[in-house]
């Protein structure tokens, strides 16, 4: 079993970064790639990027040029830092072990304006 726990989540201004952390434990390698989601009150959970355990690395046109989505295979990590945050990033940021049904807990990032 994998157990996903994310942290680095706060508030920041418009503008500002922010580096979230997701932590792998458990049978980490069965984790085939890796991904961040995002859901913001009221709406749908939506898929921010995902990586490979190669390093591949997928992007949503909203977060294109801004997110960067990272992996430590040696600490079982993976990172997602956002530059350049604008209030429509604010939401509760999800790690996912892709195409599993294994969630971390989440990490609140709120950008005010």
């Amino acid at each position: 079993q994998v157990q996903l726990v994310e942290s680095g989540g706060g508030l920041v201004q418009a503008g500002g970064s922010l580096r979230l952390s997701c932590a792998a434990s458990g049978s980490t390698f069965s984790i085939n790639a890796n991904a961040w989601y995002r859901q913001a009150p009221g709406k749908q959970r939506e898929l921010v990027a995902t990586i490979s355990t190669g390093g591949t690395t997928n992007y949503a046109d909203s977060v294109k040029g801004r997110f960067t989505i990272s992996r430590d295979n040696a600490k079982n990590t993976v990172y997602l830092q956002m530059n350049s945050l604008k209030p429509e990033d604010t939401a509760v940021y999800y790690c996912n072990a892709w195409g599993t049904r294994i969630w971390g807990q989440g990490t609140q990032v709120t950008v005010s304006s």
